[in-house]
């Protein structure tokens, strides 16, 4: 990034790390005081910082002397979002917080650089998780240099410094088709994104699919990956008639608590019971599944246990507890609940 005033790059942690010959870690340690560090370590930095013009920012500097007990939790909503999927992670992560005695702020918006500087700023924030991860976030690039704890929920392509957490979409969207596979579908239908949300670079999207796609290969099944124009209902209705256009038993994937709901309907108006008709698996969590009109046979993302597990990390952070790796990705396990929606439930 430039500086509009200068011209030149701006100096970040990662420079300061590298004069100084310490890990980018060490120099948050030195900024924060969140971990004893040697003299002539902290030495080393505080030269490195004067030789480079490096100013920590007034929330890495706040930390050294105050916290605010507050989590920043950033997260994109707009008309694309399904709110039954979102809440659940919303929701534990506001809990699990409160069991350490912290509060959640929640930042939506496209805006999230900005954002989180500000809160970091400000002294707002003692960390933060942010959400809604892209292959290529603009975000991580900001929240390197914020000096506060940042967990990841979601897993971004290529390396990254921070610790993120989710559900293996793999195994999820290995265990949606041969649970239909063992239904007996002649064919497999997934519903997709639509364009504007396909486009975004969420990896857990294409992962699903690649995924989906690998699995329907392997059990010698066609699969097709159908695309609503638009986003919302109408757009899954443009393109409901290629749910059963094929002749034989369907299979259906639903990868949203909304796209379940509208699938339902829809078989339900032409006279098509999911189960006895026709295979449906719903990716969304069991309370979700119990509550359609059908109990809907289910893989669960467990945003609860995901959305626990990342605060349960940053707090540990907070505390100064690092854990004994550099940070890494942690896919939890997806899990598979046969209901109505397949043949063979009890």
């Amino acid at each position: 990034m430039n500086n509009s005033s200068t011209g030149r790059s701006r100096v970040t942690s990662a420079d300061v790390a590298a004069l100084a010959g310490v890990s980018q870690s060490t120099v948050s340690y030195v900024m924060t005081g969140r971990r004893t560090i040697s003299d002539d370590t902290r030495e080393r930095v505080f030269a490195a910082m004067k030789e480079l013009g490096f100013q920590p920012n007034a929330g890495a500097r706040a930390l050294a002397g105050r916290r605010s007990n507050v989590i920043g939790l950033l997260i994109r909503l707009d008309t694309t979002t399904d709110m039954e999927g979102t809440l659940p992670f919303i929701d534990t992560i506001t809990r699990v917080a409160r069991e350490f005695d912290y509060d959640v702020v929640l930042v939506t918006g496209e805006d999230g650089a900005a954002e989180m500087e500000r809160l970091a700023g400000r002294s707002v924030v003692d960390a933060m998780i942010l959400m809604d991860i892209r292959d290529v976030d603009p975000r991580l690039d900001a929240a390197s240099d914020l000096g506060v704890p940042v967990v990841l929920i979601g897993v971004p392509g290529g390396t990254t410094l921070f610790d993120a957490f989710d559900f293996d979409v793999t195994a999820a969207a290995e265990m949606a088709v041969e649970e239909l596979v063992r239904d007996g579908a002649d064919h497999i239908t997934l519903v997709g994104e639509p364009p504007a949300v396909s486009s975004e670079g969420y990896g857990f999207i294409r992962g699903f699919e690649e995924s989906a796609q690998r699995a329907a290969d392997s059990a010698g099944l066609p699969l097709q990956i159908v695309r609503p124009p638009v986003p919302g209902v109408a757009g899954f209705h443009a393109v409901a008639d290629q749910l059963l256009s094929e002749p034989g038993r369907a299979g259906i994937i639903a990868r949203a608590p909304q796209v379940v709901s509208w699938t339902l309907h829809h078989l339900s108006s032409l006279g098509v019971t999911p189960g006895p008709d026709v295979g449906l698996v719903g990716l969304c969590t069991d309370e979700a599944a119990t509550a359609f009109t059908e109990e809907v046979t289910n893989v669960s993302p467990e945003p609860r246990a995901v959305s626990r597990a990342a605060v349960e990390r940053l707090v540990q952070r907070l505390a100064g507890i690092e854990p004994a790796h550099t940070p890494r990705a942690t896919l939890l396990p997806p899990r598979l609940t046969r209901r109505a929606t397949t043949r063979g439930h009890e």
